[in-house]
């Protein structure tokens, strides 16, 4: 059964039991190779994903992943029209943010379901869920009530509008020498060794760079798993769960005030989210949704 046409975040809202655990059709029903931005506007004229449907109130969104963010992007968007800038950046990265969501609320689904049927004991996916957003340390650990709701807090969806106004703020619209070099949308710090070293490196902060990924939808997806796990960002969480409670839809404007701790900016930081949000009327996106068809890949030629 595939979704309805309609907001993830409304749907997350509704009653979920009528879903069944299994994702829309994904399967790649065409694969794209660009060789410049004008292959993927291109694309976007094809498959009616433009900026005309969206004024026109359209909020559908087709399945995009890109593979990889080349690094031509970094010298060829300070030449574009900053709109095609814009919307190469926000469409793409927009479809992933979409995607990701998808997988959230799934996880969600077959969490509540779980909890309403209190399926909890000798429950391998659920204690792998608990361990993954950080709630227990092992699968072998007991889930008490206190865990359970600590669950629901956290296996949440982000509002596309924050996601996309952050990620324009942390990759310089992926130009960013972390984007290009590794794929990294959001800025995340990394302490193993293994991360992009940034050329200004703070020695009293450690060992730290900055975390590459393979592909810039797992950067998004690492992301949403930071904003629900660490302890930097409770406060986003609880306020998102007060939405829940209320029965209303969390939105990416009043979550992002909560995000003070995310840049050492602190409220100049959230400052600088709203205004990307209000002067691209980001608002917009949290009523999108994906489209019931396959998925598209873009392939970005060497």
């Amino acid at each position: 059964m595939k979704l309805p046409a309609r907001s993830l975040l409304y749907v997350a809202l509704t009653t979920l039991s009528g879903f069944q655990h299994a994702y829309s059709d994904t399967a790649i029903i065409r694969t794209v190779e660009s060789k410049n931005y004008n292959d993927v506007l291109q694309l976007f004229n094809e498959i009616g994903y433009t900026a005309e449907k969206w004024q026109a109130g359209i909020r559908e969104v087709p399945r995009i992943e890109i593979t990889e963010i080349p690094q031509r992007w970094q010298k060829v968007a300070q030449t574009i029209p900053i709109s095609d800038k814009k919307n190469i950046f926000f469409r793409l990265t927009g479809s992933g943010i979409l995607q990701a969501n998808e997988k959230i609320l799934f996880e969600r689904q077959r969490l509540l379901e779980a909890i309403e049927k209190n399926d909890i004991d000798e429950n391998e996916w659920l204690a792998a869920l608990a361990v993954k957003y950080r709630v227990i340390k092992q699968e072998s650990d007991k889930l008490d009530n206190k865990d359970l709701i600590e669950l629901k807090k956290r296996v949440d969806i982000v509002p596309p509008s924050l996601a996309l106004a952050q990620a324009a703020e942390e990759s310089g619209w992926g130009t960013s020498r972390f984007a290009v070099q590794g794929n990294s949308l959001f800025g995340q710090w990394d302490f193993s060794g293994k991360g992009i070293k940034p050329k200004e490196q703070r020695a009293e902060l450690g060992n730290y760079g900055i975390a590459a990924f393979e592909s810039p939808q797992a950067s998004i997806e690492a992301y949403m798993l930071n904003l629900n796990t660490h302890r930097a960002y409770e406060r986003m969480r609880q306020k998102r769960a007060v939405f829940r409670q209320q029965n209303k839809v969390p939105k990416g404007w009043d979550l992002a005030k909560t995000l003070d701790k995310y840049s050492e900016r602190g409220i100049d930081y959230v400052k600088s989210l709203h205004s990307i949000m209000s002067y691209n009327k980001l608002n917009d996106a949290d009523q999108a949704y994906l489209w019931d068809k396959g998925k598209i890949v873009v392939s970005p030629a060497p």
